[in-house]
């Protein structure tokens, strides 16, 4: 398979056949396997077009999601097929591959082409509108590129807290919510010259919520990669706190990355959306306040 763009013509295909047939995941290698012998026999990069369509199914639900917000006068299931899994690709390769190998201009671009040759009269106007509007909630990173040089990621550190506080006897969690769907912890860097972690914490939370914390202890940490238009690829490093405050209302800061925080009882936690990386964080700090309740 000599070009991507190609690749990523015959994971539409699949995408669309998995979706329009309701197949289950394991019915995508043979689609995938068929379809490649028939558009593109001899490819010697197949595994391109496989990894790209598992990840895309994988990731489903928040692709979903996203599309829901960036366009919510479009339920997921009024969008048509081709134009839905257009989006889906687009986003994923948008939000998730990363960009020395994928610019999210080219991102944007082969999504529009394939619109424009799968779709309808307006399937590249409305797959353009919906990718331009997440690519701008992201700062639109690459804008001004030129061709930069590999290199390694710069680690960052920050710091993040299960922020909680009493209401009536009760023990409520604040948590922050992205443009991504999920719901999360606040955190944030540690302002300039700020060398210890729990005087960090408290700025940090000050300046993304509005409130002061009482830190308490530490709960766990965890790493991640991301992209940042200026520095390139970054792992970032979050080392998370218990921290009490007094239960009142919540003052997000402006943020193209998060659209909401709320105060969530206990019970109501395993409900929520959050990141796998999360999980452990929030049982261990579940864990610790059921010891003081």
């Amino acid at each position: 398979m000599a070009n991507r763009h190609l690749g990523r013509s015959i994971a539409l295909q699949t995408l669309f056949e998995w979706d329009f047939r309701n197949l289950s995941k394991s019915d995508l290698d043979s689609v995938i396997k068929r379809n490649i012998e028939e558009f593109a026999p001899g490819a010697s990069d197949a595994s391109f077009v496989e990894n790209l369509v598992n990840s895309v199914v994988e990731k489903q639900i928040d692709l979903d999601a996203i599309v829901t917000k960036a366009a919510p006068e479009w339920p997921i299931d009024k969008i048509s097929n081709i134009d839905r899994n257009v989006l889906r690709i687009g986003l994923y390769e948008l939000l998730f591959a990363p960009h020395d190998e994928v610019p999210p201009k080219v991102a944007i671009n082969e999504a529009i082409e394939i619109a424009k040759s799968f779709g309808g009269e307006t399937s590249s106007r409305f797959v353009n509108g919906v990718l331009g509007a997440v690519y701008k909630e992201m700062g639109e990173p690459g804008k001004d590129d030129g061709p930069k040089e590999k290199r390694a990621p710069i680690k960052e550190d920050l710091v993040g807290a299960v922020v909680y506080a009493k209401d009536k006897g009760e023990i409520k969690i604040a948590l922050v919510h992205d443009i991504f769907g999920h719901w999360t912890l606040t955190k944030g860097h540690l302002p300039e010259g700020v060398t210890d972690l729990k005087k960090g914490l408290v700025q940090a939370v000050q300046d993304e919520l509005g409130i002061d914390v009482s830190v308490k202890q530490e709960i766990g940490e965890n790493e991640y990669g991301t992209y940042d238009p200026d520095k390139g690829k970054l792992k970032k490093h979050v080392t998370y706190f218990l921290a009490e405050t007094t239960f009142k209302k919540l003052s997000l800061k402006e943020s193209g990355g998060l659209d909401n925080a709320k105060w969530f009882p206990l019970e109501g936690i395993a409900e929520l959306n959050f990141y796998d990386d999360m999980m452990p964080i929030v049982t261990k700090a579940i864990e610790e306040l059921a010891k003081e309740d």
